[in-house]
């Protein structure tokens, strides 16, 4: 099959970098290929894309050697005008790239720099959103939408250009888990219809599974460290081995004795089934359906349940809380819950659900209508957004909300200057912080050279020097690889264990799993459900009216016939935080 990108040999050093960010790439890429392109922080997939799509040399300078090949010619002599025909770039924060005041124009948007005749354009873009199923949408303002649209209508200004090839940077990293999946089904819907060669780079390792993938590409320390099909890759436990995560339920069968190798059908939860008369690897023969069940089922009920830390007096309590935008039509219905010293509890609910706008009446920057909010029993509803702020930490979802200064130091030391900290304790709070986020040896760099997901953890390092008594954090996982993930939530872990009360908003379901004490789940502006996260997420009913997703781990034991897939997805959080805390 003809090859659509060709890497020979390619590396690539930033410019003011000693060394390269992309060393000896070699890699073809068919036409009509689904690539996932995966790997740690700082490995390079960033850059590999920027290569691709023009970026590099056009916003990015630097040093190139080897070749780069794109439809057989040498990208070097292309315009970045000619790149953008042949590559069409999703961004993982669509607002970036919105540019028209309605969705209509914003898709048309490329076709009138080209001078397309109005009625060519007109069925063009029309065209691209029944794709994308949102031309209902063609006279709203784009930033009107949830994110998941947010992400359609970007998807349909690329095909309205007809650019060949899809590039997509972390497209879920701000959806809820419903909107994911079905990102993920239209992304392949167009991909098998239109012939489309798709590249995605993205952390959700499940989520990008949930539709076929032709290979995987992993690549670390700037160099493509493996490669091979879904299957491949996870029987041998390769993912891992670069810092990213396995699926729940494949890291579960570990936890049970049963080697991967065993077993095919690894890339979704319902289709894993042994292999017949096992593999040639050391391990147990192939065993029958009910032996597997049976075996599945001993272990989970010879892990033993995590005990509950005993918690604190509540710390933050709301009291029938209500706020509308607009009259007549509340964003927040009536809420009342209760987050104790030491807990760690996750607010879980779609993109419009209410979740971010409870966090502002928290932090005093929205007024209840109605209600009271308490701080340690004392109402604070007449407190300033200051005042509270000395209690109460908030991380906004996307960090460039928070940044404002040129240098990593100066963004963590700037609070603290402010609250008349003394100049020794700021240093020694500010590297602290640092050290926790993983961004102490970036404390020289400008802000401008980090990574999303670098940016994310420097927002939170600013908020964590404070010491606040509750930290709210607005999708603290966001684009962040599962090494920093879990350095970062096992430190939170001990916070709350010295008495810290923890807020995630987050569409992250293992997050809420492995690290909260509760959820609270929220639906069109009221809370329907609050219990311990695995009976929620294994509540249908809940997940369903709150478009999140039952998880993997209950998937799969509800497919190998388990009887309590709830106690399943128990013994694995147990086991998990066994492993990690050994």
């Amino acid at each position: 099959m003809q090859a659509v990108i060709t890497f020979r040999q390619f590396s690539f050093r930033y410019k003011n970098q000693s060394e390269p960010t992309l060393k000896n790439i070699h890699l073809e890429i068919a036409r009509g290929e689904k690539i996932w392109i995966a790997g740690p922080s700082g490995s390079g997939k960033s850059t590999l894309a920027h290569c691709i799509n023009g970026l590099i040399p056009f916003s990015y300078g630097g040093e190139m050697s080897g070749q780069l090949l794109l439809d057989g010619q040498d990208a070097s002599g292309m315009t970045i005008f000619e790149r953008s025909r042949r590559v069409g770039t999703i961004l993982q924060n669509p607002d970036a790239q919105f540019v028209g005041q309605t969705v209509g124009e914003d898709v048309a948007f490329q076709l009138e720099n080209e001078a397309a005749p109005q009625e060519a354009m007109k069925a063009a873009v029309s065209s691209a959103l029944e794709l994308v199923g949102m031309q209902a949408y063609e006279a709203q303002g784009p930033h009107e939408l949830s994110g998941g649209q947010k992400q359609q209508v970007a998807l349909a200004g690329v095909l309205s250009a007809q650019a060949d090839i899809l590039l997509f940077d972390e497209p879920l990293a701000n959806l809820d888990p419903a909107s994911g999946a079905k990102a993920m089904r239209l992304i392949d819907e167009i991909h098998r219809s239109q012939g489309k060669t798709v590249i995605l780079i993205e952390h959700r390792v499940e989520d990008v599974l949930l539709e076929h993938i032709d290979r995987i590409v992993v690549m670390n320390e700037g160099e493509i460290a493996a490669m091979g099909t879904p299957d491949e890759l996870l029987a041998a436990g390769v993912l891992p081995r670069y810092g990213l995560r396995q699926p729940l339920y494949l890291e579960a069968l570990g936890h049970a004795g049963l080697p991967l190798t065993e077993f095919a059908g690894l890339t979704r939860p319902e289709s894993v089934k042994q292999t017949e008369g096992g593999s040639e690897q050391p391990g147990p023969p192939g065993l029958s359906d009910l032996q597997l069940k049976e075996r599945l089922e001993a272990w989970a009920a010879s892990v033993p349940s995590v005990a509950r830390g005993r918690l604190g007096d509540p710390l933050l309590e709301l009291r029938g809380v209500s706020y509308a935008y607009e009259p007549g039509t509340n964003a927040v219905s009536d809420v009342s819950l209760i987050v104790r010293s030491g807990e760690t509890v996750a607010l879980l609910g779609s993109n419009g659900a209410g979740k971010s706008t409870l966090s502002g009446l928290i932090t005093g920057l929205l007024k209840p209508a109605t209600g009271e909010i308490c701080l340690r029993g004392e109402v604070i509803n007449g407190w300033s957004v200051r005042r509270r702020g000395e209690e109460i930490g908030y991380v906004m979802q996307h960090p460039h909300h928070m940044l404002t200064q040129h240098m990593v130091r100066d963004e963590v030391r700037i609070g603290l200057a402010a609250r008349g900290v003394p100049e020794p304790e700021q240093e020694r709070r500010t590297e602290e912080a640092l050290q926790i986020c993983g961004l102490y040896p970036y404390r020289n760099w400008p802000v401008s050279a980090l990574s999303f997901g670098q940016k994310k953890r420097l927002s939170i390092a600013a908020i964590l020097a404070l010491q606040p008594k509750l930290m709210i954090l607005d999708e603290p996982t966001a684009g962040q690889d599962y090494r920093h993930y879990t350095e970062f939530m096992e430190f939170i872990d001990r916070l709350a264990a010295e008495g810290m009360a923890f807020l995630f908003i987050t569409h992250d379901m293992h997050l809420a799993l492995e690290y909260a004490d509760r959820a609270v789940v929220m639906a069109k502006g009221r809370v329907i459900a609050e219990d311990e996260v695995a009976r929620i997420l294994a509540d249908g009913e809940i997940t369903s009216r709150a478009n999140l997703r039952e998880t993997s781990l209950a998937r799969f034991a509800r497919a190998q016939g388990l009887a309590s897939p709830s106690r399943f997805v128990e013994a694995f959080i147990a086991a998990e935080k066994k492993v990690k805390r050994a």
